[in-house]
């Protein structure tokens, strides 16, 4: 019907518009906190843009449950306020149906939930970091200012006394941490930061390589030498996290050790090394927290059963704003649970069901809803 199509545009629009806008500020904050993507580890500000791009299905994410209750609430609370929504009810639309269109509309935001969930974000979490761990350090040059440490590069610590404007460098020290715990100084009195097809290197003029080991130390003399920083780790993480793994392998380790699924020591996988226990509440989190939509929707319904005239409508329409709220909270936090008792952990995974049959049976109630209505 016509009001119903006009309902289902008036929700998505606000949820594009308040997702957008809400979204878009976490993204320029986070955006700011990233800024050492450049100033500390000496990638370029398109790597960074890119970067933080990809972030974004993963704000959207985890905003979308707050944003789509925030919507339901606001644009069902319009349609009370301006009498709108008697359009439904003189057109003989009952209550259980506007609420029934309401539930089958959020089961479609929780199916966008989950495809995010599973698929997008670990895809597009994933592809950042393997950008940034491939990407060159084009801003290392300018990271090096003088009489001042850097510690751009994993294990290695570069000081330099002087920095000159074409790029002449004098009194370097380089210190690198070896594998085997000793330790590698090399001091030279000039030297320049040239880059080439393989990357950046230090080409160093009249110093000495100190090389420090339990053995004992030697020093060599040179008149020149390159260091090659292109054979060295930026400190840019290298692994993959959690939630840049991929659904399949993660559902694939909890399914072949499901019986040690609360496990705090079993590991599974061998380049992704994830606790089993981890894995659990990952999946969790990703598979069973976006069926508290539905639980939000019916919470944010409850505002048509309340009489207008009653002088404590506005109270009511904040106590369930509030409830909405916590129910958030919670579904974010239920993760905790699964590592309780096993009656704990089957109550905490069934939960969001049972708050939909209850909340729904107390809707048909105060409805008074009757079969056919169906």
């Amino acid at each position: 019907k016509l009001v119903f199509r006009k309902l289902s545009f008036d929700i998505i629009g606000f949820f594009l518009l308040s997702s957008l806008a809400i979204t878009s500020i976490v993204w320029v904050i986070q955006g700011v906190n990233l800024l050492d993507i450049v100033t500390e580890k000496g990638h370029s500000i398109k790597v960074y843009f890119f970067y933080t791009t990809l972030n974004l299905p993963k704000i959207f994410s985890k905003l979308l449950v707050f944003t789509y209750f925030l919507t339901l609430f606001v644009v069902i609370n319009r349609y009370e306020d301006n009498n709108e929504i008697l359009v439904f009810w003189t057109n003989g639309i009952k209550k259980i149906t506007f609420i029934n269109f309401i539930g089958i509309f959020s089961i479609l935001i929780v199916v966008l939930q989950l495809i995010l969930n599973l698929y997008i974000v670990p895809y597009t979490q994933s592809l950042a970091q393997q950008y940034l761990k491939n990407s060159s350090l084009d801003f290392f040059p300018k990271l090096i200012t003088e009489k001042k440490f850097s510690n751009v590069m994993e294990d290695l610590t570069i000081f330099v006394e002087e920095n000159e404007e074409k790029g002449n460098l004098k009194g370097i020290y380089i210190k690198e941490k070896l594998d085997n715990g000793d330790y590698k100084i090399i001091i030279s009195n000039k030297g320049k930061l040239l880059q080439d097809d393989n990357g950046l290197n230090f080409k160093l003029l009249d110093g000495k390589i100190i090389n420090i080991s339990k053995a004992g130390n030697y020093n060599i003399g040179f008149k020149e030498t390159i260091y090659k920083l292109s054979n060295l780790n930026s400190k840019t993480r290298k692994s993959n996290k959690l939630n840049e793994t991929k659904s399949s392998f993660l559902i694939s380790c909890l399914d072949n050790n499901f019986e040690n699924r609360k496990d705090k020591n079993l590991r599974c996988g061998q380049q992704n090394d994830f606790l089993l226990k981890e894995i659990y509440e990952e999946i969790f989190k990703r598979a069973i927290n976006p069926i508290y939509i539905i639980v939000l929707s019916l919470i944010s319904s409850l505002i048509i059963l309340k009489s207008k005239i009653n002088f404590l409508q506005n109270y009511f329409k904040f106590f369930l704003f509030i409830v909405g709220f916590i129910i958030i909270i919670f579904s974010e936090l239920s993760y905790k649970l699964l590592n309780e008792t096993f009656y704990i952990e089957m109550f905490t995974l069934i939960l969001p069901l049972i708050c939909i049959i209850f909340f729904y049976m107390f809707i048909t109630l105060k409805s008074k809803f009757r079969l056919g209505y169906l």
